[in-house]
């Protein structure tokens, strides 16, 4: 069974997800961790539970979710995986960061493609990578068919969705990967978002304001 470990870091109040099973095998998702705090927080949690982190995977590069990116890279020596239409918003992450007056971010760069379509394995455990955009160009999501959860960065949130008046979103782009990527999951599946609490596809379904 795919076990999950949900962080909540930064200003931002972000959530970074290590995902593990009993190979402990691991992946961790969207680092956002800034400070030094949270930092040894992430790496105390792998380090305690014995996890073997095999890669670091992006839904996207906005700023909130690549604060650790390179602390994770050096400090267990993984490849990030990011989809390319999203590289452009990777590399502009430092400037946005001396923009919005946030220190000690460090620079970093991707080594592998998510493109969509793709099915990432880890120990037991398989993530089906789908390419939902709109919140970003290249915004992916990962589905634990085994585990009926979806891990969906800042698509689809609790009564709520993402923002698209960033540069390079479309809502209309958005509403329309929600629909068909992620109301295609049955119902009872877990969306756990890159903020605020998990919810299910059925809840949003029949509640989410954006979405009726």
């Amino acid at each position: 069974m795919t076990k999950i470990k949900s962080f909540v870091f930064s200003p931002f109040s972000e959530n970074t997800y290590v995902l593990y099973d009993d190979t402990l095998d691991a992946v961790i998702i969207d680092p956002g961790c800034l400070s030094q705090a949270e930092k040894l927080e992430l790496k105390d949690f792998i380090v305690e539970n014995k996890l073997q982190v095999k890669a670091l995977l992006l839904t996207h590069a906005h700023l909130d979710h690549v604060f650790g990116a390179a602390f994770v890279k050096r400090t267990f020596n993984v490849n990030i995986y990011l989809h390319d239409l999203d590289l452009p918003i990777l590399a502009d992450v430092e400037n946005r960061c001396k923009t919005w007056g946030i220190p000690g971010y460090e620079p970093v760069e991707a080594d592998k493609s998510l493109n969509g379509g793709e099915i990432f394995r880890f120990g037991k455990t398989e993530l089906e990578v789908i390419h939902v955009p709109g919140h970003a160009p290249g915004h992916v999501a990962f589905i634990c068919r085994s585990g009926s959860f979806i891990i969906g960065g800042d698509c689809l949130f609790h009564r709520s969705v993402g923002r698209t008046d960033f540069p390079f979103c479309s809502q209309e782009q958005l509403i329309h990967s929600i629909r068909t990527k992620f109301f295609t999951l049955p119902d009872e599946y877990t969306v756990y978002a890159g903020h605020m609490q998990p919810t299910t596809i059925g809840d949003e379904k029949k509640h989410n304001p954006f979405l009726k």
